[in-house]
């Protein structure tokens, strides 16, 4: 079961993805809050698979919210849901550790569709936004970094990963098993300090493992 909680300071928006999210099979809503502090503390008593969080907060910043519940719980994933479009605020959560960021444009099914993939540790980017994310590292140009502290099938893997491909998809093209592939997932977030696979991913297009214009594909 797929638990997820919601973070928004509107209560029709609570409400509304509380309705949509529990006619859904395999999804169980287990609370919504209307503030950062109320939801850091639902994060650790509830312990959800997913938090549905807005980024803008009365009592506080919704950055600084995601930062606080991934270093609570690990485990938790965490998409922001918010209007914002500025490439600050993009790009603040991701690095902060959310696995993706939707807009409150997006449709039912994007967002149903964002829950379970991130209950699988797959993130679903819009593709406007992960087109700007693209920008970003072209930009910004490669950064240096530990790849030597990887292994050569590790870099593989990682490689893959900034392709944006899940482990089922990963092990298809490297012909080896999924089980595989989350051990190597697992020691390439170790070695190199990340927090989750959308974090890996970034950092592999930092660091030139996939060329820009295969990105997206």
């Amino acid at each position: 079961m797929i638990t997820v909680l919601i973070v928004d300071d509107h209560s029709v928006v609570r409400q509304g993805l509380r309705y949509l999210l529990e006619q859904e099979d395999g999804i169980e809503v287990v609370g919504d809050c209307p503030d950062g502090a109320s939801a850091m503390a639902a994060a650790r008593a509830l312990a959800p698979t997913v938090v549905l969080l807005d980024l803008f907060l009365p009592d506080a910043s919704g950055l600084d919210v995601l930062a606080r519940i991934k270093r609570d719980r690990p485990a938790t994933e965490v998409l922001m849901l918010t209007s914002s479009t500025a490439d600050e605020h993009l790009l603040g959560a991701i690095r902060a550790g959310a696995l993706a960021y939707l807009p409150k444009t997006a449709g039912v099914d994007d967002v149903v569709a964002s829950v379970r993939a991130a209950a699988r540790g797959e993130s679903r980017l819009d593709p406007r936004i992960a087109a700007r994310l693209v920008r970003e590292v072209r930009d910004g140009g490669p950064r240096p970094g530990p790849l030597n502290l990887l292994s050569p099938r590790e870099t593989q893997v990682l490689a893959q990963q900034a392709r944006g491909r899940s482990n089922r998809e990963i092990a298809k093209t490297l012909a080896i098993t999924e089980e595989t592939v989350k051990a190597h997932v697992s020691s390439i977030l170790s070695k190199l300090h990340l927090s989750d696979r959308t974090q890996a991913a970034i950092f592999g297009l930092q660091h030139g493992l996939v060329p820009l214009g295969e990105a997206l594909d």
